[in-house]
Parts: structure tokens; sequence; C-alpha cells
């Protein structure tokens, strides 16, 4: 039996039928936990992965959108660059 880190619940699991590193969520709560030792069962919040892939898409994109941006301002040449007079 283990404890629920965020809710102090009673999680019953059998430390055979799980592994470290293996995620569960707890009946009481909903967060999701992360077995860190087996013998004796112990359990931690997990981290969130998806938010960090997310994150990561998103820096990437608004990198991508600057570039394109500061790539159209130095494509531009001013008319008077050119000799062109109005």
């Amino acid at each position: 039996m283990a404890t629920c880190p965020e809710c102090d619940a009673e999680i019953e699991v059998d430390e055979f039928d799980v592994d470290k590193g293996d995620q569960l969520s707890c009946p009481e709560c909903g967060s999701n936990l992360e077995v860190t030792a087996v013998s004796p069962l112990e359990l931690d919040i997990a981290p969130d992965d998806d938010d960090d892939d997310d994150d990561a898409v998103e820096d990437d994109v608004l990198k991508d959108d600057e570039d394109e941006v500061a790539g159209d301002e130095e494509g531009e040449v001013d008319e008077e660059d050119e000799g062109w007079e109005e």
C-alpha cells in the first residue's frame, strides 16, 4: 500500500505489479503519480512531459516566426538605395 503525496490517500498497489518509473493516477484526487521505489512502494508526483513538449514546439514556432520577420526586414531595399527618385 502506498500514499498519494498530493492528498495522502492510501492507494492499493501490488508492488509486484509495478516497476520503478511506472505512472498511475490517484483514485481520490486524480494526480498523475510515478513509482519512485518498489520495495517499499513509494510514489511521487509525475512530471508533466506533455507540457514540456508543447512548450518546446511553441518556442520553435515563435523562433521561426521571428526569423521570417527578420528575413523580411533584411531583404527590403529602400527606393533611395537603388537610385529611385520621386
